[in-house]
């Protein structure tokens, strides 16, 4: 049975398009883990300051594998040598405008298993 995790973040109005692009940056990092079944980042539209970030595994072995594996650190680690690099570093705040942190203010990660599923016939 998949497992979907979905990372929310809170981004202020400010932050979007800088997140926006420390994603895209990335892209391909966790395509080629094992397990791992679909990616989306999904934009608030209006009445909400929170980006989900959809990921769907194999199993939460898979996720977990992940998670800890390198691939992810190198995530990690480029998106924040990127913010430092563009005076973004840590001590600057927790993301609240340009220069300051992290793209998101705060984060929470939801768990959910797959109970049915479909899509386009072919």
């Amino acid at each position: 049975m998949s497992v979907v995790k979905i990372n929310v973040l809170t981004v202020s109005t400010e932050m979007r398009e800088e997140l926006e692009r420390r994603f895209a940056n990335r892209a391909g990092m966790v395509e080629s883990a094992d397990g791992f079944e679909w990616f989306e980042l999904l934009r608030p539209v209006e009445g909400t300051d929170r980006y989900l970030v959809y990921t769907r595994w194999r199993s939460e072995d898979d996720f977990q594998k992940w998670q800890q594996g390198e691939a992810f650190r190198r995530g990690h680690a480029q998106a924040a040598a990127e913010a430092a690099a563009q005076g973004h570093g840590p001590g600057h705040g927790q993301g609240h405008g340009h220069g300051q942190g992290p793209a998101a203010a705060g984060s929470e990660l939801w768990t959910f298993e797959v109970a049915e599923s479909t899509g386009p016939k072919a």
